[in-house]
């Protein structure tokens, strides 16, 4: 199949850790969305969690990509014309969309600390996602004295409306970001970009036309739409995937014994195996039969995959 820009899609691996088959199936189904209209991939590093990357994490994770079967068409190891590929090298990009968010008035000094949010929260909160932010350092505008370097982060002023989007896995999804999420940080209190900000600069800036990532990341998408309208870029389509969970139904960790695509590769585990349970998994295989990642091109449709998470057994594969 011919090679098309209008489909541009990502694998951006975190090398925070060892890749797993969470990331596989993920990666797995952006590659396909991608490749089964002859769209392009880009392969970019999000290295800006800095006090938990791995040094070694970065090249296992294209090597396991490589091992899968998946490949990819700009990258730090291909070069392309959208590079630097490797967000620490993208740094003046995030500066330059802060300094415009906060001449709109749209982001503000914040030096609460986790434990005063947890103390100011109105209501008990669930998962990952953290409390709603009361709102204690917005009364903040351009002019106003700074705290001390090092001491805060910048944060965005969430609108208070609803937002919608329509996901083509996990249905049409509905928020306000005010209400529901409340004012996130832009940058850590280093002065390092946050994950949000970054990845909307970066998807801008790379043209990336659909995000394809775990359903855990749907309060995110709202977030990120929010700060696309600001900066008055396009977003992509976003594709939000059921995540793999372990037998506790708790997404995929350590805890449910060793999951990492590096220990099934040492193992002398094909690839073809974890592509065909990823398959049958997502609902694009009637079997947990080996395959290659290239012969399920032809047949895949989003409106195939299924929407309920999957719970994986430990020592799946032996």
């Amino acid at each position: 199949m011919p090679i098309s820009n209008a489909v541009v899609g990502r694998l951006a691996p975190s090398p925070t850790g060892a890749q797993h088959l969470g990331n596989a199936r993920t990666y797995l189904v952006a590659w396909l969305a991608a490749r089964s209209r002859g769209g392009r991939l880009i392969l970019r590093i999000e290295d800006i969690d800095s006090p938990r990357v791995k040094p070694w994490a970065r090249q296992q994770a294209l090597d396991d990509l490589r091992w899968l079967g998946l490949d990819w068409d700009e990258g730090p190891d291909v070069g392309g014309p959208h590079g630097p590929y490797v967000q620490t090298q993208r740094v003046p990009h995030y500066e330059q969309a802060l300094q415009r968010l906060v001449e709109l008035d749209l982001a503000y000094p914040c030096d609460c600390t986790r434990k005063d949010i947890e103390a100011a929260a109105s209501a008990p909160h669930q998962g990952h996602e953290g409390p709603v932010y009361p709102g204690t350092c917005a009364a903040w505008r351009p002019g106003d004295a700074l705290p001390q370097a090092g001491t805060f982060c910048w944060r965005y002023r969430t609108s208070d409306r609803e937002l919608a989007f329509d996901d083509p896995v996990a249905g049409t999804q509905r928020a306000n970001p005010a209400r529901d999420l409340g004012d996130f940080p832009l940058t850590r209190k280093s002065g390092e970009a946050a994950y949000q900000l970054a990845v909307v600069v970066d998807d801008a800036a790379m043209g990336v036309t659909e995000a394809v990532r775990g359903d855990d990341l749907i309060p995110s998408t709202f977030r990120q739409l929010e700060l696309f309208a600001a900066l008055e870029l396009t977003p992509p389509r976003f594709i939000h995937v059921p995540l793999v969970c372990g037998p506790d139904g708790r997404r995929l960790a350590k805890r449910h014994g060793d999951s990492r695509l590096d220990h099934y590769r040492q193992a002398g585990v094909q690839p073809e195996r974890i592509i065909g349970w990823a398959a049958a998994s997502l609902g694009l295989a009637e079997r947990p039969e080996p395959i290659a990642a290239s012969e399920l091109v032809e047949t895949f449709a989003l409106d195939r995959i299924r929407t309920e998470r999957v719970i994986v057994q430990p020592n799946l594969f032996g």
